[in-house]
């Protein structure tokens, strides 16, 4: 019997930022089937509207991928190979788990389908007459209908257009054909996914195996306790419910240095998995991070595999942020070493930095210095501000080393 490989917790980071590909920088220019690639390795690119730098989607693939034009994203949805789904949250997805989607929706009890269907039982003729019109004149957005916004506040606070096109949405009847401005486009689901993934989702066993073994290859590495998270499936798992997938040989399992509890890795990642454990993985990607980023949205495995405790403040009312409304975590070569919050002031072409908080025991030596002015210069540029401006939350000596080395302005 072969022994279980054995890692570092720096060999479990690596390993983990491998399989998101975040281990090093872009070789070259992204390409629209790049951005594919990097969508289906992490199996969810969640979806967020908060646009005070940009939106948390394009984030997280400049992350990866460096310099590419948001509108190929848009064009992959347009063209079916991504579509709109809840999982984690709001998320593309490869269209090929379109079927996998349907059925976790069904058999998660999922609220946005819930409310859908409480929408449809009490307003189903309404429902009926707008699907009806849909298939009539073809891709529909919201604004297309001029009804009255209801009174109420909530899910149901959209007027009632875009409520039944958002139930026909969770029902499967209809899906997001594109986005224009951000707005989304409904069509009869028959006329947008391809005729090749249309066969019918697997059973509950088989779809919740098979997010298990997207949501550990998405991972890298990963404990037990982590997984359910990826696709907000439940239960919460256990070591114990892994062991036929270990047994079959489709999961890996491995011991990480100050983990309680065994790891696993994909069997796909057996090749990532030989070279971590050889020190073969040296990360060496400096990044600005989504708040929404899967390597830092479960709070609980990113303490533990980086530790760094991060929580999105936006939602905080101002007085009780400690680190800013959209504090950005700061990726340095295999650890999350700070958090910076930020603004693009497109009209302007600036790029505000409020604040910039360094971890813990994390130097501004040099070598730190110049990865982070390095990114912050190359995504400021990709925002189209690349006056890089740093606020008087920044600390002095700290704005006064990143200001030499960007030839930023600060205020």
């Amino acid at each position: 019997m072969a022994s279980t490989p054995v890692l570092s917790a720096a060999q479990a980071r690596a390993l983990h930022l491998a399989a998101q590909g975040l281990l090093d920088p872009p070789r070259r220019a992204a390409r629209r089937a790049d951005l594919l690639a990097a969508v289906r390795r992490m199996a969810l690119l969640q979806l967020d509207t908060i646009q005070v730098v940009a939106r948390s989607h394009h984030l997280v693939l400049h992350a990866r991928l460096g310099d590419y034009r948001p509108e190929r994203l848009d064009e992959l949805l347009a063209g079916a190979a991504l579509f709109e789904t809840w999982a984690h949250e709001a998320c593309l997805a490869p269209v090929e788990d379109h079927g996998l989607h349907r059925r976790l929706l069904a058999t998660s009890h999922h609220w946005f389908l819930r409310r859908a269907r409480a929408l449809q039982a009490e307003q189903g003729d309404g429902m009926a007459v707008l699907l009806e019109e849909v298939r009539r004149r073809g891709p529909v957005k919201a604004s297309d209908f001029s009804g009255d916004r209801p009174r109420r506040p909530g899910w149901w606070a959209w007027k009632k257009e875009k409520a039944w096109l958002e139930a026909w949405l969770a029902l499967g009847e209809l899906m997001v054909a594109r986005r224009e401005r951000f707005q989304r486009v409904y069509d009869l689901t028959g006329r947008v996914l391809p005729a090749a993934t249309r066969e019918g989702p697997p059973d509950e066993a088989a779809a919740r195996l098979l997010a298990i073994e997207l949501s550990v290859r998405a991972l890298g590495v990963t404990q037990a306790r982590w997984i359910n998270d990826y696709f907000r499936t439940r239960p919460r798992l256990t070591p114990e419910a892994l062991r036929p997938l270990v047994e079959s040989g489709r999961l890996l399992e491995v011991r990480v240095r100050g983990w309680a509890s065994p790891g696993f890795v994909h069997r796909d990642h057996a090749r990532l998995l030989r070279r971590a454990a050889a020190g073969a993985l040296r990360p060496t990607r400096t990044a600005l991070l989504s708040p929404f980023d899967p390597v830092v949205w479960d709070r609980e495995r990113a303490r533990a595999m980086f530790g760094f405790d991060y929580r999105l403040e936006c939602y905080l009312p101002a007085r009780r942020r400690r680190h800013g409304y959209f504090a950005l975590p700061i990726l340095r070569r295999g650890a999350l070493v700070g958090r910076l919050d930020a603004k693009a002031h497109r009209a302007r072409g600036v790029f505000e930095v409020k604040a910039l908080h360094l971890e813990p025991g994390v130097a501004a030596g040099p070598g730190l210095l110049a990865d982070l002015a390095g990114a912050l210069t190359a995504s400021a540029r990709w925002h189209g501000t690349p006056e890089v401006r740093l606020g008087r939350r920044v600390a002095p000596r700290l704005r006064a080393a990143l200001r030499e080395r960007l030839g930023a302005e600060s205020e």
